[in-house]
């Protein structure tokens, strides 16, 4: 049996290690689960008795397959809860983060398989984050920050890569969703602000804000 608190370990050194691909620092896991590296320490000790992670001193924290499979579930769940929240009871996708954290730890793998045939097996959450499928795994998907387009081009916005409710309220206002299509009409070079055009409308966006909007590489062209 695993934890809570081991779970959400797990999730965030998946996450801090660009999904298992590199070791990341008990610091960092520490800033992330804004806890103390001492308690991290003893954490991963744990983690690592239970073939979760394997830690050296000085060399840092690599996640194992068993550790993945268990982010990934987590993950998984996360994001089902997220979608359902979203589509069914109608909450805003700037509420839901921090319901689905209470809701991804309940353990029910059949109520899980149920909730995502109800939702018609949904690829993406309303953040456009991919949704690991029933044996963990994530469809391969290519973005690419809207700071990167030029002058005249336009993409598919296709998720917010920060889950801050703020953000994401600010997007709502301006209706950039995963989905719409956004065009860049004209760049300050001072500051790295921007116009544009979502759905007809005109909006002037910081370098922050481009940052965090992930757009479709394959659909940037000039118009």
């Amino acid at each position: 049996m695993i934890s809570l608190t081991e779970e959400n370990y797990l999730k965030a050194i998946y996450h801090l290690s660009k999904a298992g691909a590199e070791s990341v620092t008990t610091n960092s896991i520490a800033e992330s689960l804004s806890t103390k590296a001492a308690s991290v320490t003893d954490m991963i000790k744990k983690l690592s008795n239970k073939e979760f992670v394997k830690y050296e001193k000085y060399y840092g924290v690599n996640i194992t397959a068993r550790g993945k499979a268990v982010a990934l579930e987590v993950i998984r769940k996360h994001r089902l809860w997220e979608t359902f929240l979203v589509q069914k009871l109608d909450f805003s996708w700037d509420e839901v983060h921090e319901v689905a954290e209470q809701l991804e730890h309940i353990q029910s793998h059949r109520l899980i398989e149920k909730l995502d045939e109800f939702l018609g097996y949904p690829q993406v959450d309303p953040h456009g984050d991919p949704i690991p499928d029933s044996t963990g795994k994530v469809k391969a998907t290519l973005h690419v920050a809207l700071c990167m387009l030029g002058v005249g081009m336009e993409s598919a916005i296709m998720a917010v890569r920060d889950s801050d409710s703020q953000l994401l309220k600010y997007l709502d206002k301006i209706g950039a969703h995963p989905g719409k299509k956004i065009k860049v009409l004209a760049r300050e070079e001072y500051d790295g602000s921007m116009e544009v055009s979502i759905g007809g409308a005109r909006s002037f966006i910081s370098k922050e804000v481009s940052d965090n909007i992930l757009v479709s590489p394959e659909d940037k062209h000039r118009k």
